[in-house]
């Protein structure tokens, strides 16, 4: 099997890979902000929760519930920020992963990865990394919340986190769309071989 990827091409696929996994690992995993509610830990991601309060019939009380999950609907998520940071941060994932499952392709096939073509590739991971990047930075701004602030000692506000702490898959999201925007973008511009002229 003939490669249309140069040397510089096949470390960009495999950093493009892992940037993009590393970014859609941290957006799914609900662990981007976390805190504590009636004793126990919660956490929070952009539409993911786990421990939430449920009302226990039998005793007529407040009991935590801990297990994760998403959201009953979009709009059940806290705050309008966060539904945008959802929705902008997915389609930079899916940007990323397109790239990436495109440039492993590139070792496969000769003639998939040209130079005009990784230079294309390269852009769109620079705004599939800005989404992400704009997603992330909009995150905050949803941290006062009922459901935060009521996890955060009634001390949250936007950008002032009150007893909560931000999470590894926060970081782990951020990173993966920095690696892409400043490495990636960058080292796709050397990733195809010069296409060979064809005769006619």
């Amino acid at each position: 099997m003939a490669s249309s990827l140069t040397s510089a091409g096949v470390v960009w696929a495999l950093l493009s890979f892992l940037c993009a996994a590393a970014s859609c690992v941290g957006f799914f995993m609900p662990y981007w902000l976390l805190g504590s509610q009636m004793g126990k830990p919660v956490s929070f991601g952009t539409f993911r929760r786990c421990s939430y309060p449920v009302r226990d019939e039998a005793r007529q009380v407040m009991v935590m519930l801990e297990q994760c999950g998403r959201y009953a609907s979009f709009q059940g998520i806290p705050s309008l920020e966060w539904r945008i940071c959802t929705v902008i941060i997915g389609l930079g994932c899916g940007l990323l992963l397109l790239v990436a499952l495109t440039a492993l392709m590139g070792f496969c096939l000769s003639d998939l990865i040209s130079r005009t073509i990784g230079r294309v590739a390269g852009g769109i991971q620079f705004f599939g990394a800005l989404l992400i990047g704009s997603g992330c930075a909009l995150y905050p701004l949803g941290w006062d919340s009922d459901e935060v602030r009521q996890t955060c000692s009634n001390r949250s506000k936007q950008f002032e986190l009150g007893s909560c702490e931000i999470g590894w898959a926060f970081y782990c999201t951020g990173a993966g769309a920095a690696a892409a925007m400043m490495l990636c973008t960058w080292m796709a511009c050397f990733a195809g071989k010069r296409q060979k002229p064809y005769p006619y």
